[in-house]
């Protein structure tokens, strides 16, 4: 049974398939937009000074910042020093979420940055490439009167980024440093109501642990975490549109098979990538609610990149079937030299996804980015993998280059046929170029996209893209038209025929034989 790609289609048919496209996806930013919440919450915490003058420290008691159960705490740093308490024996204590609140499992995460208050004093001054190493203690619990258990304990080191922008005087002493904000921990999960974190500073001057760090008089801690409403209707939507998009794909190669011909190389790129899309979109998020999955993040992480790097592909794949001649075409080791930049910028990705939030999984507080050898590593993998785009990218716009000077070369034959056949092949010519440039912007916007979002730390139009090819590929069904003579100059019997597939099983399209790099008369 044939089927009918994209610049085939009757324009009727075209009409009501890119508007009900058109349609989906202004209900999608509907709903997105007067339905959902937004997306994250910021929320600001401001740790309590407590005193442990404990001699083992941090083994058997949490310190709470308030409730019946609350810590022996200072308002500030001077009033430590006639009390005779020592930096060792203060604990900053932040308690997750605020008082008369609870975390819940639709919060889907939790990530944490960090600010010091660090004040100015001529005998203790930050020293240049300066790290403040911090002893951290992460508990939970589901009851307000239950015990904590702890969930990570780790030594935390950041490096410090301040500049003091006034004269370093006596005068001015007791002003603050302007610092950068710090990563502090990522959570793939929330799945317990209530955390506590205790931050100890320890102090050894022997071992230079903090010490040259200046005055750090609060720790900061800002959270942020995926708002419950917003999580409830994206995993809507995605229960919604996964079945959808999983009938549409066993519908299209359910017709592929009952083609008397094999699959060619395009038609299974397609299908590739209706599964690498049915991945994505599988609301495996739900289980999420009921189990402690803190590794979400990271499979979220790698279905994002399969579907992208099989977008990718299908993009170069599409344009190159209909620029190669026969022989060449339906061959994926044809494509090694625009598909290898792919594989390798997504390699990098992994790798970098892999030292990142992979080590998350064990240690929360980690970051790559707080060492010079991670953080130049790290930018390592993403200019390589920037690189790689960048060179995908020029491929597919030399690809589209040869396709339309192939098909100006062939248009000036279009003279020679009668009126009907040359609008006909005119049409196909408008609507293949139409379909190369949007395909063209896509890739353009996914290039911008990646490289925006890199610096700064879809897959909308994409789809969009995706569910035309696939639905206009067997939308249509063969068209004979048979036109007598008349008076458009037509020759007695003969006919007009609408290729209806990719590679049909009697040879290529119309609009392969205006495309291909020799001319098939």
């Amino acid at each position: 049974m044939a089927g009918a790609i994209i610049e085939n289609m009757s324009t009727k048919k075209l009409c009501i398939v890119g508007g009900i496209l058109l349609l989906f996806q202004i209900i999608a930013f509907l709903v997105g937009g007067l339905i959902a919440p937004g997306p994250t919450t910021a929320v600001s915490y401001m740790s309590v000074k407590c005193v442990d003058v404990r001699k083992n420290h941090h083994k058997t008691k949490w310190l709470m910042p308030w409730g019946p159960n609350q810590c022996d705490k200072i308002r500030d740093i001077e009033e430590a020093i006639p009390r005779e308490i020592e930096a060792n024996d203060i604990v900053f204590s932040v308690h997750i979420p605020l008082p008369s609140m609870e975390m819940s499992p639709w919060f889907q995460f939790m990530l944490f940055i960090l600010q010091l208050d660090i004040a100015f004093k001529l005998n203790n001054q930050i020293r240049e490439n300066a790290e403040v190493s911090m002893d951290v203690s992460l508990a939970y619990r589901d009851d307000m009167f239950a015990e904590w258990t702890e969930m990570a304990h780790e030594r935390v080191p950041r490096k410090l980024k301040c500049t003091f922008t006034s004269p370093k005087t006596a005068e001015h002493e007791g002003r603050y440093y302007e610092c950068d904000v710090l990563p502090f921990m990522e959570i793939g999960s929330v799945a317990h109501k209530y955390y506590l974190l205790n931050i100890r500073l320890p102090v050894n001057e022997k071992k230079k642990i903090n010490v040259g760090i200046g005055e750090i008089k609060d720790i900061r801690l800002v959270g942020i975490h995926q708002n419950g409403g917003f999580t409830k209707v994206w995993f809507a939507m995605k229960t919604f549109l996964t079945p959808s998009i999983f009938i549409i794909m066993v519908w299209y190669w359910r017709r592929i098979t009952m083609m008397s011909r094999p699959p060619v190389l395009l038609e299974k790129v397609i299908f590739a990538l209706g599964i690498s899309m049915t991945f994505i979109n599988i609301p495996v998020e739900w289980f999420s609610i009921g189990f402690d999955w803190t590794w979400m993040l990271l499979f979220g992480d790698i279905r994002q990149g399969i579907f992208y790097a099989m977008l990718l592909s299908f993009w170069i794949i599409f344009c190159g079937e209909h620029m190669m001649d026969q022989h060449e075409r339906n061959h994926i080791a044809g494509y090694w030299k625009q598909v290898g930049p792919i594989a390798v910028g997504s390699f990098c990705l992994f790798i970098f996804d892999m030292c990142e939030r992979g080590v998350q999984l064990t240690n929360p507080f980690y970051s790559i980015w707080t060492t010079d050898v991670g953080t130049e590593l790290a930018m390592a993998f993403i200019i390589v993998a920037g690189i790689c785009l960048c060179l995908y990218f020029l491929f597919l716009c030399f690809v589209v280059f040869q396709v339309f000077r192939n098909i100006s070369g062939k248009q000036s034959s279009l003279s020679a046929m009668s009126k009907v056949r040359r609008l006909h092949y005119e049409g196909l010519i408008f609507r293949f170029k139409f379909l190369m440039l949007i395909t063209l912007a896509c890739a353009a916007m996914t290039v911008i996209f990646f490289i925006v979002s890199q610096v700064s730390e879809g897959h909308g139009l994409p789809n969009i893209q995706r569910d035309i090819i696939t639905e206009s590929y067997h939308l249509s069904s063969a068209l004979k038209v048979k036109m007598g003579r008349g008076d458009l100059g037509v020759h007695s019997g003969e006919e007009l025929q609408l290729t209806t597939t990719i590679t049909h099983v009697d040879g290529p399209t119309e609009i392969y034989k205006l495309t291909r790099k020799e001319a098939q008369e």
